[in-house]
């Protein structure tokens, strides 16, 4: 081996632990930097005619498992959906009360059959009239409660639709710059450009559950869940929608009021799943309409077996109109009436009416018996009105051997297009139980999921950080490592130094 080529390969050899050791410099300082993923720099040893010529360095490389890397951007939009649907149904759980403590839309309903039991043993007892009226009341204001606590949840929903598609669009730009820069190669550091554009996808993934495919030349396709493609364009926005109030008989699609969400000027709302987006878009339209007609439904039922029985406990805001349950629920009074529910202006101000009934009721084929109410200085003991409250508007049947009209569990929301997950029960205790345990049973399905979700991206992000963070220690061992290598290098220089000029000498 010439001494020229012996230099050759000691000067390549400290050019390469030069960039090693800025390398591991720069992984140190980033350590804790978010995003930033350990990078290497590759090197290769040079083989001329069987003999070595030393070493080349290659492009810095970046420490990553593509595949796990996707897995966490699927946890993200994951664990941010689920926590999107907790913080909705919080406040709606709230709204109907903790199971058990005998305060839930359900416990308010069998409350009220108790009041009039009781009512029933003292029929002129002002006070247990009075304590009967309070029941009804109670269960008025739970399902306003319930209703408000819904409406401002699917309000809440809208909003964060138009919320998440800026952010995706934000997220999209950044992107689109950034692959740019990555495929001409114009942005600087190549491995530093595709950290932050992982980022940026990170952020997308929370917005809307997607997959990424990255090629070799720096391009990427990205594939929202759906397999809806989403453009890379720096100069515009590729969704677009608007913001809207939300009202019970709002809707998305064919004659509705609710904006969609478009891509490139395709609507593409019923195509957008997972993320937040995605979770939104499924509450405003699925979730909560059919939380709002199964609550209108226990409303509207309950007003109106009560007044076909001959007493007009509950209205619409009028004071005087009752929804007709035989009609579709979709585009009827009954859309809403939870919100609206009353105490009847008639009984408000005479709890004796709930003895005595407020108007009469003429038989019908298959429906309620005919009822002609107590007239003024009746008997005082009259319990014809108590008993077609207990045995029918409170009971399966509307008379006896007649049963009364199943409550709707398909042909729900705005639209008519949702159905009730359950059997919907013929008393309307039981139906509004049915109600309060499916919708705080979403509510606790949510925060567990939501907590399982967490603990998965948990798991994911600290195998990720393991396989692809920077180990301070393992830096620093290998800076050692690499100065004694440079070291090395450095004494052969020297010593090739002292040969030529041993060499120099002989020939002066």
């Amino acid at each position: 081996m010439s001494l020229d080529l012996a230099l050759g390969i000691a000067r390549s050899g400290l050019a390469a632990v030069q960039r090693s050791l800025a390398q591991a410099s720069q992984n140190v300082a980033n350590a804790e930097t978010p995003g930033y993923v350990r990078k290497t720099v590759p090197q290769q040893s040079l083989v001329v005619a069987d003999m070595p010529a030393g070493l080349r360095s290659g492009d810095t490389q970046r420490a990553v498992d593509l595949a796990l890397l996707g897995r966490l951007d699927q946890s993200r939009g994951a664990t941010a959906a689920a926590m999107a649907r907790e913080e909705l149904l919080a406040g709606i759980a709230r709204a109907h009360g903790t199971t058990g403590d005998g305060a839930t839309l359900g416990d308010a309903v069998a409350a009220l059959s108790t009041a009039f039991t009781t009512l029933h043993g003292s029929p002129a007892d002002a006070g247990q009239q009075r304590a009967a009226l309070a029941a009804a009341g109670t269960v008025a204001g739970r399902l306003n409660d319930v209703a408000a606590a819904i409406g401002a949840a699917r309000q809440q929903a809208q909003d964060g639709i138009v919320t998440e598609a800026a952010a995706a669009n934000a997220a999209l730009r950044q992107i689109a710059t950034l692959t740019i820069q990555i495929k001409s190669g114009t942005g600087g550091d190549r491995a530093g450009l595709e950290d932050q554009r992982d980022q940026a996808i990170a952020a997308l993934a929370r917005s809307l559950e997607l997959q990424a495919v990255r090629r070799p030349d720096g391009d990427l396709l990205l594939i929202a869940r759906g397999g809806l493609v989403l453009p890379l364009d720096p100069g515009r926005d590729a969704l677009a929608t608007a913001p809207a109030s939300v009202a019970p008989g709002s809707f998305h699609g064919g004659g509705g009021t609710l904006p969609g969400i478009t891509l490139n000027g395709t609507d593409v709302t019923g195509q957008i799943a997972g993320g937040r987006l995605g979770e939104y878009v499924a509450m405003r339209d699925r979730t909560l309409p059919r939380y709002q007609a199964e609550t209108d439904l226990l409303a509207a039922t309950l007003a109106s077996r009560f007044d076909q029985q001959g007493l007009t406990l509950f209205t619409d805001l009028d004071g005087s109109s009752v929804p007709d349950t035989a009609v579709a629920y979709a585009g009827s009074a009954q859309v809403g009436f939870a919100g609206r529910i009353r105490l009847g202006s008639a009984v408000s101000a005479d709890p004796g009416l709930l003895r005595d009934g407020t108007h009469a009721v003429t038989p019908s084929a298959g429906g309620p018996d005919g009822f002609i109410p107590n007239p003024p200085g009746g008997p005082a003991g009259f319990t014809t009105m108590l008993d077609r409250v207990l045995n029918w508007s409170l009971g399966a049947e509307a008379s006896k051997g007649n049963p009364w009209p199943p409550i709707a569990s398909a042909g729900l929301g705005p639209d008519g297009m949702l159905a009730s997950p359950f059997m919907p029960a013929a008393r309307i205790a039981g139906y509004a139980s049915n109600v309060t345990a499916a919708q705080l049973g979403d509510s606790a399905a949510a925060a567990e999921a939501k907590s399982r979700a967490a603990n998965l991206q948990a798991a994911l992000d600290d195998r990720f950080t393991a396989d692809s963070g920077v180990d301070v220690d393992a830096e620093m061992a290998g800076m050692v490592t690499l100065q004694n290598a440079y070291a090395a290098n450095a004494k052969v220089i020297s010593t090739l130094q002292a040969m030529w000029d041993s060499l120099l000498g002989a020939v002066r």
